[in-house]
């Protein structure tokens, strides 16, 4: 078979293969994403949703009567209307301590971040108007979540409250020019995210700290959020902390949970990006084979394709049910056995386990989906260099290439 017959045939095969590749990916993304939004609800519902705290807030309500006038069967007439006005309280000093624990949990083929929180806060206002009856506003993240725990306190002592929809209200009596420190604390759980609204629009905080503890290291802030002011590192996670003396800002503070390895999306991007490996292998080959004048059939190669196709096959149905990692050291093993005991009956032993067996190993070491899962061990740039002139140093032993002169 002449050359140009072959790589016909090559090209044949590689498009054949790669639309078994689109073909499984498309399937993994699927059967993934296909219940992804029921499923987050579900979680949601038995977990708790996203958290967005707002601050607390004290206000002072006002009845006042207008005269308004007014025209009925053409006729002019004055109406007394009772309109109700309300006067917040600023706060003089917010104090809020926040303990974030992650815990992923898995809800069909995807993981979730989930975490439990606890929350504290100390509140200090004044009231500089003439009337003394005030009511104090605590509004709770969401209302998909359980609130453990409770505390409402006003300078030590328990609050009567009323729970209305999704926050607590408290009415109080404070006299003119008096201050009061209200403390709140409880624990929830949550979804995804969690964040600290200071008021609508933008908002005026004096002596404002928020300390905040994860048990995670891969932290990340949503937009439009304010960074920390101060992080250090602790043993789990980190301590960060906001705080100013006068702010004035509309926006707010947040913490996006990290997520876990998908399973499934990541077999779909490797299933995706399997054609560039098989045609870097297939390169490789052509060259190898037609330097030291070895014949392989196409057949030979069609074969060699089904060996790769294995790995991606095994890959997307092991990895729901085993560990990410040793999923995809059995499954790079049974394809290397493959294409290694096959390669062993046509050309013989040595080539099929050091050329072949290299050769097919490199081209996974390229694939992103393969960077996924080595990225937690590679804590530093020291690995992937040493990686990178280790395949530069064994392509000049194997083809001779002696560096260029600068």
């Amino acid at each position: 078979m002449s050359m140009y017959q072959q790589i016909k045939a090559l090209i044949f095969i590689f498009i054949c293969t790669s639309i078994a590749w689109a073909v499984l990916g498309t399937t993994i993304f699927t059967r993934t994403y296909s219940y992804d939004s029921s499923l987050k609800e579900r979680v949601a519902s038995i977990w708790g949703a996203p958290h967005t705290q707002r601050s607390l807030s004290a206000t002072i309500s006002k009845e006042v009567f207008q005269k308004v006038a007014a025209q009925e069967n053409g006729v002019n007439v004055v109406r007394t209307v009772k309109e109700n006005i309300v006067t917040p309280l600023s706060l003089e000093a917010s104090q809020v301590a926040v303990d974030l624990d992650l815990e992923h949990r898995q809800k069909g083929l995807l993981w979730y971040s989930t975490y439990k929180v606890a929350f504290a806060g100390e509140y200090t206002f004044k009231n500089t108007t003439e009337d003394e009856k005030v009511t104090l506003t605590l509004h709770f993240p969401t209302a998909q979540a359980i609130y453990d725990d409770l505390v409402f306190t006003l300078d030590g002592e328990p609050l009567t409250f009323t729970n209305e929809r999704s926050s607590l209200l408290a009415p109080i009596t404070l006299a003119r020019g008096k201050s009061a420190v209200l403390k709140v604390s409880y624990r929830s759980q949550g979804l995804d995210s969690w964040r600290y609204h200071f008021g609508e629009d933008v908002t005026q905080v004096r002596n404002f700290q928020l300390r905040m503890t994860t048990n995670f290291k891969d932290i990340d802030f949503p937009e439009n959020t304010l960074a920390p002011a101060h992080k250090k590192p602790t043993q789990k996670g980190w301590e960060l902390v906001w705080e100013s003396k006068n702010l004035l800002s509309g926006f707010q503070i947040g913490m996006i949970l990290p997520e876990k390895l998908q399973p499934g999306p990541l077999a779909g991007r490797i299933s995706f990006f399997a054609p560039v490996s098989l045609l870097f292998f297939f390169f490789l080959m052509l060259i190898i084979t037609t330097r030291r004048g070895i014949e392989l059939h196409p057949m030979n190669y069609f074969f060699l394709a089904c060996a790769f196709f294995a790995f991606h096959l095994l890959f997307a149905y092991t990895v729901d049910h085993i560990a990410i990692h040793l999923a995809f050291v059995i499954c790079s093993v049974v394809s290397l056995t493959l294409v290694i005991s096959y390669l062993r009956l046509v050309v013989g032993l040595r080539f099929a386990a050091v050329e072949a067996g290299i050769w097919i190993a490199l081209p996974y070491v390229n694939n992103p989906g393969y960077r996924a899962i080595a990225r937690p061990f590679r804590q530093d740039s020291f690995f992937a260099s040493r990686s990178t002139r280790w395949k530069i140093s064994l392509l000049k032993r194997r083809f001779s290439i002696k560096p260029a002169c600068v």
